[in-house]
Order: structure tokens, then sequence, then C-alpha cells
């Protein structure tokens, strides 16, 4: 039977640390604050919303809610992305994306201050990823997949690890995370020839191609003793919230795996917290 990499845990040892952070500043005087701007009513950022707002007061972390309508200008809209931007008491900020279509979705991702892009959207967060400088922050469920391998003492270095998936969110910028650890990291994608065979042969799988139950039997090797890293959040035929691996499948024959939920996602608002409490000190410095 493989081990369960719960995110439950990791969680909680993220936000011991960030509240003891956030805690030492609040005795400086300095309240650590996270504007979410959000344009519409779309149930499934109000709902994350929610949780934010929770997460944060439990971390010691204010949060500044920006709700725009629907409609907003686009001129208008970018008037209170820059108010953001130069708001001293303002330390980071989480843009609710996509944007509807009328807003110009690629300049807000780009505008917002490196310093205070706690989600690691920006192209100066993505960079200060891949050359490994503190420019900005790493995308959270990056970051995420990091923590959790660290949580539970799986050491990168000189491991082959296939990682599926090669967008900006994850991908892309946690092939450099994994590298930095020193890691050999095969970027593959859903076009990527053989990719069972790719998969077979790594030490760590991390499937991250958002499709509901596409890493069957097939992608491991029972007799490597694998690591499996569900990334994927997906709905299945019921409506059941599900990872891009057959967990039921794949956990017979493999040495670790992440359940979906409970796994990775777990871990992300916790990263995002740390990364506000972070912004927030980089400001004192």
């Amino acid at each position: 039977m493989a081990e369960r990499l719960s995110g439950a845990p990791v969680a909680k040892a993220l936000d011991k640390e960030t509240k003891e952070r956030a805690d030492s500043l609040a005795e400086k005087g300095i309240q650590p604050t996270l504007a979410v701007l959000r344009v519409g009513e779309n149930d499934a950022d109000i709902s994350y919303e929610k949780n934010i707002i929770k997460k944060a007061s439990k971390n010691g972390i204010a949060v500044k809610q920006v709700i725009l309508p629907e409609n907003v200008e686009n001129d208008a809209f970018f008037e209170v992305l820059d108010s953001l931007n130069q708001d001293a008491a303002v330390h980071g900020i989480l843009m609710f994306r996509p944007l509807p279509a009328h807003l110009d979705g690629e300049r807000a991702r780009t505008g917002i201050a490196a310093e205070k892009d706690v989600d690691g959207c920006s192209d100066l967060s993505l960079a200060g990823v891949f050359i490994g400088k503190e420019l900005g922050f790493a995308p959270c469920t990056a970051q995420a997949v990091i923590e959790l391998l660290d949580f539970y003492n799986i050491d990168l270095k000189g491991k082959d690890v296939c990682l599926a998936g090669r967008s900006l969110v994850v991908g892309k910028p946690l092939s450099s995370l994994c590298t930095n650890r020193h890691a050999t990291v095969d970027l593959c994608h859903s076009r990527t020839t053989d990719l069972p065979g790719h998969a077979r042969r790594s030490d760590i799988l991390i499937t991250a191609i958002g499709r509901a139950g596409f890493f069957t039997a097939d992608y491991v090797d029972p007799e490597k003793g694998q690591i499996v890293i569900d990334v994927g959040m997906n709905t299945d035929e019921e409506g059941k919230l599900c990872g891009d691996a057959v967990y039921d499948e794949l956990e017979p024959l493999v040495k670790a795996i992440t359940p979906v939920p409970g796994g990775v996602g777990s871990v992300t608002t916790a990263v995002l917290m740390r990364h506000v409490v972070e912004a927030c000190e980089r400001t004192t410095r």
C-alpha cells in the first residue's frame, strides 16, 4: 500500500510558520494585507474568496476586498489595479482570472507589481523563478508541490522527474523549481510521443495536464517504487472533484501518491498566505 501524501499536515505546518511571522510583524505595528480583486459574481470565485478570507484571518492577515461589476470599463479596471499597486498598505494582490472578455487580461496579468504578485502570474515573478532570483513569487500551486515534497522528506537531488504539463501556472515554473533542487526534469505534455514510457522511467511523476483520469496503471512501473504527485483539479462524470491520475489504480503500484481532493490543492492557499507575509516582510528590509 502506497503512502498517502496528504496536504493537510503540510498546510498546518505552513500556517503555523506564517502566523508566527505575521505576529512578529504585528508587534512592530505592521499589518500584512492582501487585496482580493474580483470582477463580477462568479460562484467559484466567490467561494474561493470566502475561503481566502477565513484562511487569512487565522494567519493574522487582513483582506481588502475590491469587487467590480461585470461590465466595468477597461480604463476603470486599470485605474483600480494601479491604485492597489501604489497603495503602501497593500502587500499582496490576488486577481481572479480569467477576467471578462472585454478586459485586457494579458495587460492585467503583467500589470500587477511584482513585489505584490503573491500568486506569481506576472512576467517578472516568472522570470525570478526561472533565474532563481527574488523578483516576485513563484505561482502558488507550483510552490505547493515543493512544500509537500519537503514536508515528506522527498529529496529531489539526482531524481528523474517526469513533469506532465507545460502551463505557466504549474508546469514550466515547477520545472525550474525542481531543477533548482538538482532534479533531472523531463518536461512532457499531452502531445508527447510515448508519454507512458516517459512516465514509467521516472522516479517522481507529477501530473498537471488537467484531464480527469488520464494517468492510469500504464503510466507507472510497479518495480520502481515511484512517487506520484497529482496536481490535476477536475470534475468527473458525477461532478465530483478528481485528479489527473486514477488514484485507485495507481495507489497499489507506487511508493507514495497524493490524493485529490486533499493533496496539493490544500497546500496552495497556505502558500498564498505565506507569500503575503513575506511580501510584507520585504517592505521592512
